[in-house]
């Protein structure tokens, strides 16, 4: 009898994942399962910082961490398999989990202890734990740079180069970008500018003035976008379209410097 097999498109990637990069694997889908697990302490725990339940900030950050590691992971695969294990990429995946897990660790004490754990410089010793907390943020997106020099260097046989390319802009966009976000966020003391008002559910941001998470999160997220968009591309076989992912990075980043621009300016995001 023949053996039956799952399509592919139904296969889990856990596998594949693992094959690519072991180690970031498991340190992003422990990040997923200690997120899952914080948001279901509102549960047991119903106390509240800043409106939100204490947990609801650690189990934003385990999502985003995990999701920024298992990325890596994936895209560790985009690179030849005899550089996959060079010293660059060695150094950027314990930087990735030593940084992401001092930020995770520091968080998650905070909300155990029912206090900020962001802008949180009241006295010396939580001011130099904040200023680690950076550090570790700009360490972080820094791992992502071996990773594109990999993939742009020295591709796996067969990678399609608008793919390669999408890869590549979006990890330097999700560095620059992501980065200048997060560096603004923290030079103003806050995620918001001007008045204040609802928040959006769940990712919270402020619906009555600026918001300088949206950029941040824009530029975050470039590294899952243009891949995404190339891969879609590829899946219909559209013409021209290492030029559609250049226009997308462009189109990208201006929508990511627009929304920072209109943070700053105290104006709310077009929505709720």
């Amino acid at each position: 009898m023949t053996a039956l097999t799952a399509p592919s498109s139904l296969r889990s990637p856990i596998p594949a994942l693992r094959a690519r990069a072991p180690e970031l694997t498991a340190f992003g889908l422990a990040c997923l399962m200690a997120g899952a697990i914080a948001l279901c302490l509102p549960l047991v725990d119903g106390r509240q910082f800043g409106g939100a339940s204490v947990w609801l900030k650690p189990a934003k950050f385990f999502a985003s961490i995990g999701l920024f590691a298992l990325t890596s992971a994936w895209f560790t695969g985009y690179v030849r398999p005899d550089r996959r294990r060079s010293r660059p990429l060695r150094i950027a995946t314990a930087l990735l989990i030593g940084a992401g897990g001092m930020e995770l660790a520091y968080i998650t004490l905070q909300a155990g202890l029912g206090q900020a754990s962001h802008f949180n410089t009241g006295d010396p010793v939580h001011g130099l734990l904040y200023a680690l907390m950076g550090a570790g943020a700009l360490t972080l997106l820094a791992t992502k740079i071996p990773l594109a020099v990999a993939i742009a260097r020295r591709p796996v046989a067969g990678l399609d180069a608008s793919l390669r390319l999408a890869v590549v802009l979006g990890l330097a966009l999700t560095v620059i970008l992501g980065g200048a976000g997060g560096i603004l966020i923290s030079l103003n003391q806050g995620t918001s500018v001007g008045a204040a008002g609802a928040r959006l559910p769940l990712l919270g941001w402020n619906l009555g003035g600026g918001d300088l998470r949206v950029g941040h999160f824009l530029g975050m997220h470039a590294e899952q976008a243009l891949p995404i968009l190339a891969a879609l591309a590829l899946r219909a076989r559209l013409p021209w379209r290492s030029a559609l992912v250049a226009v997308a990075a462009l189109a990208w980043a201006g929508l990511t410097l627009a929304a920072i621009l209109q943070a700053r300016a105290g104006i709310a995001v077009p929505f709720g």
